[in-house]
């Protein structure tokens, strides 16, 4: 083992390897069970020897916005403030979780509008602006508020976390059951 695969990993080299793994998916290279027990991995990995063996079967990305491994840096690189660039997958996630039930009640309300103007064989006002412009703007200010913020970010970290708690739970449980003595009562003989 060389240096570098003794090292520990950071966050952004766990996200870069995840983010990979999510585009391989996308591409058909992994299915989704291969998917999830890769990434569990991923996230669950402390060195860069336990990282890299999750991508050596998968070809480089074919994008220059390719995120690779980072190699440790001893110097932290400041944020720049800038709004993210839309290629993340937690961005879209994050964006999906604001936008999808807007979009959800304006296409209820409008088909709503749209069946009664139908069934009047005229016409009728158009009164889901009235839905879809205030929480519009609402949600616009969220967005920009949000992308600005890293709120993205903090939202997959949290969801991770969650997950965390979730598997140790599961396991916790897991181990009681496998300490707990046989109930079963011993066949007759």
């Amino acid at each position: 083992m060389d240096g570098r695969d003794g090292m520990r990993a950071a966050d952004a080299d766990r996200e870069a390897v995840a983010e990979r793994l999510r585009a391989a998916l996308n591409e058909g290279r992994l299915d989704l069970h291969e998917y999830d027990e890769r990434l569990q991995r991923a996230y669950a990995a402390r060195t860069y020897a336990e990282l890299d063996p999750l991508l050596s079967d998968l070809p480089p990305m074919s994008s220059p916005a390719q995120p690779a491994l980072r190699a440790p840096s001893t110097v932290a690189q400041p944020s720049t403030g800038r709004l993210a660039p839309f290629v993340s997958g937690d961005t879209g996630r994050w964006l999906g979780e604001v936008w999808f039930p807007y979009l959800k009640v304006l296409a209820i309300v409008v088909t709503i509008w749209g069946v009664t103007s139908l069934l009047s064989q005229e016409l009728l006002y158009f009164w889901p602006a009235w839905v879809a412009g205030p929480w519009g703007v609402v949600l616009v200010l969220r967005t920009v508020g949000g992308l600005a913020a890293g709120e993205p970010r903090r939202h997959a970290i949290e969801r991770e976390r969650r997950r965390q708690r979730k598997r140790a739970k599961r396991e916790r449980k897991r181990q009681l059951r496998s300490t707990e003595p046989d109930k079963t009562p011993p066949p007759p003989d």
